[in-house]
C-alpha cells in the first residue's frame, strides 16, 4: 500500500511537471506569436508607407513628363514659326508609361529571417 502511494505521488508529480512544461511552452509561444504580430505591422506599416511615396512619385513623373510634352510643342510651333531648327529632344517612352519599365524578371527571394529587425 505504500509502495501504491508513493507511486501515484511520483505519478502526480510527473504530471504536474508536464504541465507546467506545457504551460510554460504555451508562455513562450505566446510571446513569440505577439513579436511575430509586431514585425508584421511594422512590415505592413513600412509597405504603406513606401506604396503611398510610390503613389506621389507617380504622380509628379506624370505631371513632369505632360510639361515636357507641353514644353516640347511650343518648341515645335516655335521651329515652324520661325524656320530655326532647334534640337527638340524626344521624350522617352518609359517616361510616359512608367507601369511598362524595362525590368529583368527577377525571382523574389524570402526567408524566415526577413522581418527580423
Amino acid at each position: 500500500m505504500l509502495s501504491n502511494r508513493e507511486s501515484a505521488r511520483r505519478s502526480r508529480m510527473r504530471k504536474q511537471q508536464r504541465l507546467d512544461d506545457l504551460m510554460n511552452q504555451a508562455a513562450q509561444l505566446k510571446h513569440q506569436n505577439s513579436q511575430i504580430d509586431a514585425q508584421i505591422n511594422l512590415a505592413t506599416q513600412q509597405y504603406i508607407t513606401v506604396e503611398s511615396e510610390n503613389a506621389i512619385l507617380r504622380a509628379q513623373l506624370r505631371e513632369l513628363a505632360e510639361r515636357l510634352h507641353s514644353v516640347n510643342s511650343v518648341l515645335r510651333m516655335v521651329e515652324e514659326v520661325s524656320g530655326m531648327a532647334m534640337d527638340i529632344p524626344e521624350i522617352p517612352i518609359p517616361l510616359l508609361k512608367p507601369w511598362q519599365l524595362p525590368c529583368t524578371a527577377q525571382p523574389i527571394m524570402a526567408s524566415a529571417n526577413m522581418f527580423q529587425f
